[in-house]
């Protein structure tokens, strides 16, 4: 009986640990939510090691509403291996949050609640060309006081300034993160630059002080954003400007045109080598390449093969390596 025993608790204790003689994980890189924190230029856990997010943002929540729902956001964790989702609010388009804020809270409170149901991060997205800062500190305001205290929660306050200096942006963004460190004090900001997301340098010259867990988005559209950009990309990092990559895409800046794998995989192994997270733009259906869906695409996930456009089997490639 003894020898039996002895038998069975090896066995057992062999299947709880790993091959190194370490634990085995119960649960995958993708089913762990930890606070997010800013070191330096590295996004990091609660344990101080380096972290990266990847994932796909949603498209605007004011055209493409129907994907906006719990099955998508558990099939993008289950089949696609994404730990992270972007709810792309729109804020200026006809019938999106300045036209009708409560229906537009709904869409993106639905993503939100069902990315805290499944685990993964989730971007609450301001997805403005242009400053309407009354407006995004009320709706900030609002997003913190009710999931300020879900660590898989991060704000995206300024999607792509288009015209705005870098000087107008950062009093913005100051406002606007004042608002919501008054109520959540430490989930991850993301901070938007000039020119579409582009102008990464110009914030690293003058940067915003005084808060922690901030970063700075930086979006590429690979056919056209090259090593020019990379370069750039590459001087802020030097200046301790920490970058967040959250929209990309493989194609022209239109979001139309040929798929350039080169440039992508450029900038696919840049990401990599700096620890920078990334999201790839966007569930959504429309006549262009980087709407990742054909119309045949089910609104709540579960899509087939014949349902994904070239640019979404190659983003779903990529996220299950």
């Amino acid at each position: 009986m003894n020898k039996l025993f002895s038998l069975l608790m090896i066995l057992l204790l062999g299947c709880s640990a790993s091959t190194d003689g370490r634990p085995a994980s119960q649960a995958t890189d993708n089913d762990i939510i930890s606070p997010l924190s800013v070191e330096g230029i590295q996004l990091v856990d609660d344990q101080g090691n380096p972290i990266m997010l990847r994932g796909v943002s949603f498209g605007w929540h004011n055209w493409w509403p129907r994907f906006y729902n719990a099955g998508v956001v558990k099939w993008l964790k289950e089949d696609w291996k994404a730990n992270v989702v972007r709810a792309a609010m729109g804020v200026e388009p006809e019938g999106a949050y300045l036209d009708n804020p409560d229906w537009s809270i709904n869409k993106v409170e639905a993503v939100v609640e069902a990315a805290i149901e499944a685990e993964v991060y989730v971007i609450i997205d301001w997805h403005s060309h242009h400053i309407h800062l009354e407006e995004a500190k009320d709706f900030f305001k609002k997003m913190a006081t009710k999931y300020g205290n879900h660590p898989n929660v991060i704000y995206e306050i300024y999607n792509e300034p288009e015209s705005d200096t870098w000087q107008e942006v950062k009093a913005y963004s100051e406002e606007v993160i004042k608002v919501i460190r008054e109520i959540d004090p430490d989930n991850l900001i993301l901070v938007g630059s000039p020119h579409w997301g582009q102008d990464v340098h110009l914030a690293a010259d003058d940067p915003i002080v005084g808060y922690d867990n901030i970063m700075y988005t930086l979006h590429f559209y690979a056919a056209t954003h090259k090593d020019f950009l990379r370069k750039r990309a590459d001087y802020a990092l030097g200046k301790g400007l920490p970058l967040f990559v959250s929209e990309c895409a493989s194609m022209e800046a239109t979001g139309d045109g040929e798929i350039n794998q080169e440039s992508w995989q450029a900038w696919y192994d840049w990401m990599e080598e700096n620890q920078i997270s990334w999201l790839a733009w966007s569930i959504s259906d429309k006549d262009e390449t980087c709407s990742m869906l054909h119309p045949s695409a089910s609104s709540a996930g579960k899509w087939q093969a014949g349902d994904l456009k070239e640019w979404a089997k190659l983003v779903k490639t990529y996220l299950n390596r």
